[in-house]
């Protein structure tokens, strides 16, 4: 018998390369596009700022708009997320449940209960992955059951699997003719879609980005038009200051779901078939994208992994704790204009580039102030629009040299890193107009300046902008020795996330991916020792699954 069926939206907030969606049409015959907004289990794992909720709003009310289109809609229930699910099985003779499936613990959590819920009130509950590109569980038991904790290791053990499923078909009007939405239903004012005065959050939306599917699929389009550009990308070599975005920003849609990384890999692989030389990973987009997938692999099955204390693979190190110094990196009060401009335009935008991060990182952190990982990845949380669990923890371990980043001893300089790629200051006369009238010679030291240029800039330093904040060079040089301490007192913590081989990000990878021929039967035999011994979560051995893999492809659920 055809399913009435509830299908959660949780993190794909989009229509394609929706594969539990497109299960959840070709299975019942009614279907309830669902978004239960609970925001004690929203924020129960994170700290979430006025702009990122603007962006979800706006995500939402993009997917309610792209499902109208289609003779669908959304209802989105504000609430406890449990009781507000059993209410509404009961209420309309809910047969099964469909969702996207998670890998951070507060999802695990739930998703358990839902199908302990399931067994009670008797609806079946299908969960499938889209946003991963892989299966976390396949990487896991190609690698005996546990993550592989370098990025080398983890290009290895794709190379086992092969390329990425492709995505899911398109949804037509034509599933929602089949299976239909009762759409008067949402017209009631308890479906509808709250604004941000509803929630108490003031309408602070990003200039540079609107959230949601249709303006993350027109960026996607515009970027792949640029074929030479995303054929030749390499990370490393983008521009941190740069006015305009000099990567894809994609990042906030990705973190939300309105962006398939599976449409992205693949549309990425058909460019990259049509140019005889182009990047590979690490530094490529592709590149980009499994690192994403690595620290999603990695969290999958670190305990603690957002925290120092009880976290297995990150160094035990005692931080200073001065909450006056967090303060000032955390309000642009450093007196480094370069760091400040970082952080303004965080707090403007809800976005900055990936070696603009690398930069306040290292100076909240091992570089100048000596303070807790932690404590940035809760101000990064609260201001980003691209904020992830498993990245934004994972990023902030690397760039404290707390896990998976060794050459320690590379300090970011908040001087000379900023004035190499923009030696005119533009970026800083932007973010810092107190700094604009500053002569270029003078604009990322401006406590150098004479006291009449200070003056003819309208700036005194000291009054006007900070001193200052500590001496870059004394506090670096004195952190690098705590650091060195740390790492040989913990070298086998250290150890499990290095690469025998120089940092991964220097390196010229092969191309991690194998088709059929070169998957050689040695691969076949540790896919199938690794499988054996691994134990699925319901008590299947895993033993009983490989008869349906192919010997050189494992297919992803």
């Amino acid at each position: 018998m055809p399913h009435r069926t509830i299908h959660i939206f949780r993190k794909g907030l989009r229509l394609h390369d929706n594969p539990t969606l497109v299960t959840a049409l070709e299975t019942s015959d009614v279907v309830y596009p669902v978004y239960i907004l609970d925001r004690n289990f929203m924020t129960s794992s994170s700290v979430i700022g006025s702009k990122r909720w603007n962006f979800f709003l706006q995500s939402i009310e993009d997917l309610h708009c792209n499902l109208q289109k289609l003779n669908s809609c959304l209802f989105v229930i504000q609430g406890d997320y449990e009781r507000v699910l059993r209410e509404h099985v009961e209420k309309w003779n809910i047969t099964q449940v469909t969702f996207d499936l998670e890998i951070e613990p507060y999802y695990k959590g739930l998703d358990e209960r839902i199908r302990a819920m399931g067994q009670e009130l008797g609806f079946e509950v299908v969960s499938m992955v889209a946003h991963t590109l892989y299966d976390i569980k396949t990487i896991l038991a190609l690698n005996c059951g546990k993550p592989p904790l370098t990025y080398k290791n983890f290009l290895r053990v794709l190379s086992m699997i092969g390329n990425p499923d492709k995505p899911a078909r398109q949804i037509t009007s034509e599933d929602f003719i089949k299976c239909i939405t009762p759409t008067k239903l949402a017209a009631e004012e308890y479906y509808r879609i709250p604004k941000p005065e509803d929630l108490g959050i003031s309408k602070d939306c990003p200039t540079n980005w609107v959230g949601g599917e249709s303006e993350a699929l027109s960026r996607l389009e515009q970027h792949l038009e640029k074929q030479g550009w995303v054929a030749n990308f390499k990370k490393p070599q983008t521009i941190p200051n740069s006015l305009l975005p000099s990567t894809t920003g994609l990042s906030p849609y990705f973190s939300l779901g309105c962006l398939s990384v599976r449409v992205f890999f693949h549309r990425l692989s058909n460019i990259y078939a049509q140019s005889k030389n182009h990047s590979l990973p690490p530094v490529s987009l592709q590149g980009q994208l499994l690192w994403r997938e690595f620290f999603y692999t990695v969290a999958s099955s670190t305990p603690n992994f957002t925290h120092m204390v009880g976290n297995p693979i990150c160094l035990q190190i005692d931080w200073y704790k001065n909450e006056e110094q967090l303060q000032k990196w955390k309000e642009a009060k450093t007196g480094f204009p370069w760091i400040d401009a970082i952080m303004t335009q965080l707090h403007n935008e809800g976005w900055i580039h990936h070696l603009a991060r690398h930069a306040v990182a290292c100076f909240l952190t091992r570089g100048d102030l000596w303070i807790s990982w932690e404590e940035g990845m809760k101000v990064f949380e609260e201001f980003l629009l691209d904020a992830d669990y498993c990245i934004n923890a994972g990023n902030w371990m690397w760039l404290s040299a707390s896990a998976f980043f060794h050459h320690y001893t590379r300090i970011f300089c908040p001087v000379r890193f900023g004035r190499r790629s923009d030696p005119e200051g533009n970026y800083i006369r932007k973010y810092l107009p107190v700094l604009k009238n500053f002569p270029a010679k003078y604009i990322y030291e401006p406590w150098t300046a004479p006291e009449e240029i200070q003056k003819q800039a309208g700036c005194l330093i000291g009054k006007d902008y900070p001193l200052p904040m500590v001496d870059h060079k004394t506090a670096s040089e004195h952190n690098l020795q705590l650091m060195r301490q740390v790492r040989e007192e913990q070298q086998k913590t250290a150890q499990l996330t290095k690469d025998i081989a120089d940092d991964p990000m220097e390196l010229n990878l092969k191309h991690p991916f194998k088709n059929d021929k070169e998957c050689g039967l040695e691969n076949n035999k540790v896919k199938r020792r690794c499988l054996e011994e691994m134990t699925a979560e319901d008590g299947t051995r895993q033993s009983d699954l490989v008869q349906s893999l192919d010997p050189c492809e494992v297919k992803v659920c």
